[in-house]
């Protein structure tokens, strides 16, 4: 019993080792067919490899070749326009030999027939001086001969002859004088016309005389009563803030603005066009926008001078000249354009400057800052001439010695020193006397005007004051605090009187005084 279990365990041991073998060598079996075919995939995929690689290889020798040949066509290229360029330059060189060549030819010639010119001048001198000679011993003997005659010397005669001759050169003299006076009163007009025609058309500068009036272009009639407001309150705001007259009349689409200022005329224009584009037009959004409008006015200031002084190539300029330049834009002189004046002299200064051999740039310089003296500040003293005063201002921003004497020699208040004062003097004359540049009769208007406010800011308690209806009308605000009604009414008679005193103008002045008092509180 035992035996038999012990065989059959045997059995069963037995068969489990040998089915362990058997899965080993079926394993190992698996194993090299697997190497097999990893080994020969890997031949596969190492001529694939191989097969690319020289594919690539012949692509790359292809795209070098046509590389090649794409360089070496465009050095031939090169190398032709070079053969070209230097073949060019011979067929030059060769022209240029033969022209000189032909030249000294032709030189040479005209030598020889100046030789030959020369020496035939020299003999037909020796046979006049010969001339001259016999001519001279003739005339002695004739004026001894007629000594001998007349009883006379040679002096006493000629001091006859001299007289009657001073008396018909006389009488010829004013005969003449008289038909060329004549003449030139008949042709005298007619030239001057033609010359004053033919001066205009060839110098075409821009516009000299600028004009006291805008117009303000409206989409529509109806923006006409909004601007004007309730029992015209709007209309007296715009007026009382910005100092410019607002003509409203039957003009289809258009609002008249007239004020002799330039600058109040711009900021009135600006702030209507900004009122109109937003819709909001009352008292209190009027003033705010004023005031914004005026600040962006003295900001375009500052850039119209830059821009000035860019063009013109002028270099380390003080910012206060700068803006002193701007400010120019809006002022006149005689009806001249300040800013347009002194480029035009600053330009002839240069040109001048350049013809005589001085420095152009200095030049330039001094003639665009020869009539800073006429935009003066607040604090500037009126009674000092415009040159003096720019001279001052020159040396108080640290310009040189040259240009601040050049300023102020320009109307001769100061000693010239240096060549570029005349030269400034001189292109201030040539720019303000050419035909269309200047006129007197708007520049006298325009300082009656200011005349006009200066007078009323003369008295105490006067905020502001506008001379409008083309200086018929004297309009002054005053301060509610320091003015009261029965003061305002005596401010009006007494600023009349002044007026009809110190002035002489046309027809007669209304003077308006108007006193206004707020109440303004905040709620928050």
């Amino acid at each position: 019993m035992d035996n038999s279990i012990i065989f059959a365990v045997g059995g069963v041991i037995l068969g489990l080792i040998i089915g362990f073998i058997i899965a080993k060598i079926l394993e190992k079996n698996n194993a090299s067919k697997l190497v097999k075919e990893a080994k020969k995939n890997a031949a596969l995929i190492l001529k694939e490899a191989n097969s690319e690689g020289e594919s690539i290889k012949k692509d790359k020798i292809l795209q070098a070749k046509e590389k090649f040949i794409e360089l070496k066509a465009e050095h031939e290229k090169v190398i032709l326009a070079r053969d070209k360029k230097m073949d060019e330059a011979i067929k030059r060189t060769r022209d240029k030999e033969s022209q000189v060549s032909s030249e000294l030819s032709k030189t040479k010639k005209l030598n020889d027939s100046l030789e030959g010119k020369i020496n035939d001048y020299n003999h037909r001198l020796e046979v006049l001086d010969k001339r001259q000679e016999e001519l001279d011993r003739l005339h002695k003997s004739q004026v001894q001969q007629l000594e001998v005659i007349s009883s006379l010397s040679a002096e006493e005669a000629k001091e006859q002859l001299v007289e009657s001759l001073k008396g018909e050169a006389k009488n010829d003299a004013m005969a003449y004088i008289q038909s060329t006076l004549e003449e030139a009163k008949l042709t005298a007009e007619q030239d001057a016309k033609k010359i004053i025609i033919n001066t205009i058309q060839r110098i075409g500068t821009e516009e000299a005389v600028d004009n006291c009036v805008s117009v303000f272009n409206i989409e529509s009639d109806d923006v006409k009563g909004r601007i004007i407001g309730r029992e015209g309150r709007n209309i007296r705001a715009i007026e009382a803030a910005t100092g410019v007259e607002i003509i409203v009349d039957d003009t289809p689409e258009a609002i008249i603005l007239s004020c002799f200022d330039s600058v109040r005329r711009e900021v009135a224009r600006l702030s209507l066009h900004k009122l109109v584009t937003d819709g909001r037009i009352h008292p209190a959004r009027i003033e705010e926008v004023v005031k914004k409008t005026q600040k962006q006015i003295e900001q375009e200031i500052i850039e119209v001078g830059k821009r000035t002084v860019i063009d013109l190539g002028i270099h380390n300029l003080n910012p206060e000249l700068i803006k002193m330049v701007g400010r120019m834009k809006y002022r006149s002189s005689y009806g001249q354009n300040l800013l347009q004046h002194s480029r035009e002299v600053a330009k002839l200064c240069g040109v001048m400057a350049a013809e005589l051999g001085l420095n152009p740039k200095l030049a330039k310089r001094a003639g665009l800052l020869h009539d800073i003296g006429k935009v003066p500040d607040a604090e500037a003293d009126m009674e000092t001439p415009h040159a003096i005063l720019g001279m001052q201002w020159a040396e108080k921003y640290g310009e040189k010695a040259e240009v601040c004497n050049a300023i102020g020699a320009h109307h001769d208040e100061v000693e010239m020193k240096s060549l570029l004062a005349p030269i400034i003097q001189v292109c201030d004359a040539i720019s303000g006397a050419r035909p269309g540049a200047r006129r007197q009769v708007l520049d006298s208007y325009i300082q009656r005007l200011k005349d006009l406010e200066d007078i009323a800011f003369g008295f105490t308690g006067v905020k502001k004051a506008y001379a409008i209806q083309a200086g018929r009308e004297l309009r002054v605000i005053v301060e509610s605090e320091k003015v009261d009604d029965q003061k305002a009414a005596d401010l009006s008679f007494n600023i009349s009187q002044k007026v009809q005193t110190d002035m002489t103008y046309p027809g007669q002045v209304k003077v308006t005084v108007i006193r206004e008092t707020r109440a303004v509180n905040i709620a928050k």
